[in-house]
């Protein structure tokens, strides 16, 4: 083939959608290249100072809260899974759903409450000492153990609800496949029920690890230094974004190995999975067995839930005349409208980006729309530090052209504004939006495509003619979950936030950081409320439980 024949080809295959995919995808490509490409030049004296003092800790760290977090969620997800899922007990209808509630409650939240309460100054102890007359033997809440245990009760619901659906769809009739070889249903359970639910556990792990090596709230309320932690008080604190992004670099190639090492796992393995039976015949737990698995979700949903979100509650109100003021509704204000356009920006370019599979689903398309959902798990100071170093370099050209060529001496031109905020959240949370909107798109046919444009319709046309109401219930999710995740993200805010420009997590930062539970608990209610509206979400478009008792 010739060259003038080869070119035409070779722009026809890049159209537009596929140029929108690609586009897109160069969004999270972009800050993940910046910061890896850090690690080609590395500065002696930094790493030096980096493998002497710092890397040891923190992988010992991270490690020590990975693994911690990993038995936690997994131990409390699944056994809570199975027991709402299969089991039949006092009530199991009610914990079904309840027990997802945690989700609606930032980590850094549930984790300033027991540090507030269970720390050497706080009431418990307090009380105790003053009740027995002396110092008490208490273990330190301000811990490996500590952080394990918080991280666990916030991230439970990630491999419970996974794990529940898995369960639901085969759990009972996995039990009665295994009896009827000669297992007991024990055995049962964990050589043919708990396998089979192995891809569903693995990814709701999978999202809690991401999340848990993503942490900065948490981990700095607790003042356990992880790499989160380290990259803010390197840029902060030292004032080297270098050496801030050398840390980054470090925390990407961990999670990529972690993402590695979960997919080689899974190589070789097939499962299969029944379809869902309208009727399925629960295991009936009496006695002791009954009573003991509604006094574990009990215990769960108490720690995990009632007891923060009562305790911030109480705090609310004890500070609420003194020290609510106009900020307040500033803080409020400010986080409202970044969830709005960031919610905005996910939907429309998540939106682009399933119609661009839809469109052309080969190979170049498939990998683009594979790197643009990818931003979800990189953490967020590594997307704050991907992004400000390119934008950093913009305004230095900008203030270098200026002063030779115009004569005057500008300011900076992106740092300090939105314009370095959206683009990270777009990143971090495209996938959150992206997973409804495509979920609905599938839903809408070939034939329908077709029948409309016989009728004349097409392009904008069929989209807000046809499509949109059609995917109507896909986007409200999408910009519901990317809203309430961009109000709780903590570190992108933090860390590329103009100047005075602070948002309520902002003020549970700075709260926090200086032991004032109390006030940091007013925007922490707002927080709470607006983290309820996926729970609802997630119960609302959940299938009908409708079972019968064996």
């Amino acid at each position: 083939m010739t060259a003038g024949v080869s070119a035409p080809a070779f722009l026809r295959f890049l159209d537009g959608w596929r140029i929108t995919a690609f586009g897109i995808a160069l969004l999270v490509v972009i800050p993940l290249v910046v910061v890896l490409s850090s690690l080609l030049h590395p500065e002696e004296e930094l790493w030096r100072h980096l493998l002497e003092y710092v890397l040891p800790d923190l992988l010992s760290n991270t490690f020590k809260l990975a693994l911690g977090v990993s038995l936690g969620v997994t131990l409390l997800g699944v056994s809570l899974a199975w027991l709402t899922a299969v089991c039949e007990f006092p009530g199991r209808r009610f914990f079904s759903w309840a027990l997802l509630l945690p989700l609606a409650m930032p980590a850094y939240v549930t984790a300033f409450v027991y540090v507030g309460l269970l720390d050497f100054t706080g009431p418990i102890q307090t009380g105790l000492r003053e009740m027995l007359g002396g110092p008490i033997p208490f273990p330190p809440i301000r811990s490996a153990g500590g952080v394990i245990l918080v991280m666990s009760l916030a991230l439970y619901p990630y491999v419970y609800l996974l794990a529940r659906n898995a369960f639901q769809t085969q759990g009972q009739r996995a039990i009665e496949a295994a009896q009827s070889l000669g297992y007991s249903r024990r055995a049962g359970f964990f050589k043919v029920a708990l396998p089979m639910a192995r891809p569903w556990i693995m990814a709701g792990l999978m999202l809690a690890l991401m999340e848990t090596l993503a942490d900065f709230g948490t981990v700095s309320i607790f003042n356990y230094d992880t790499f989160t932690t380290a990259i803010y008080k390197t840029w902060f604190g030292m004032f080297s974004l270098r050496g801030a992004s050398q840390l980054a670099s470090v925390l990407i190639v961990l999670v990529f190995a972690l993402i590695v090492a979960e997919q080689v796992s899974r190589r070789g393995l097939r499962f299969t999975q029944a379809g869902r039976h309208s009727e399925v015949r629960r295991i009936v737990l009496g006695g002791v067995a009954a009573w003991s698995a509604s006094a574990l979700a009990v215990g769960v949903l108490l720690l995990a839930f009632v007891l923060p979100a009562g305790q911030v509650l109480i705090w609310a109100s004890r500070v609420f005349a003194q020290d609510f003021d106009a900020r307040y509704i500033e803080f409020l204000w400010h986080s409202l409208l970044l969830g709005g356009l960031a919610a905005t920006l996910a939907v429309v370019v998540a939106l682009a980006l399933s119609y661009a599979r839809r469109h052309r689903d080969d190979g170049l398309t498939r990998l683009s729309v594979r790197l643009a959902t990818l931003g979800y798990a990189v953490p967020g100071p590594v997307l704050a530090v991907g992004i400000v170093i390119p934008l950093a370099w913009v305004d230095q050209q900008w203030i270098s052209f200026a002063k030779n060529w115009l004569g005057f001496d500008a300011g900076l031109l992106l740092q300090g504004t939105l314009l370095v905020m959206l683009p990270a959240y777009l990143t971090r949370f495209l996938a959150v939006g992206f997973n409804p909107v495509d979920s609905a798109m599938q839903r809408i046919t070939r034939s329908l495509d077709e029948t409309s444009r016989s009728f004349g319709l097409t392009g904008v046309a069929m989209l807000r003619r046809v499509h949109l109401p059609m995917l109507r219930g896909g986007l409200l999710s999408a910009a519901a979950l990317v809203f309430v995740d961009v109000m709780k993200e903590m570190p992108i805010t933090l860390m590329t936030r103009p100047f005075g420009w602070d948002t309520l997590a902002v003020r549970i930062f700075e709260m926090t950081s200086e032991g004032e539970w109390e006030r940091a608990a007013l925007p922490s209610v707002a927080l709470v409320l607006a983290g309820l509206i996926p729970i609802f979400l997630l119960i609302r478009n959940s299938d009908s439980d409708s079972t019968t008792v064996c």
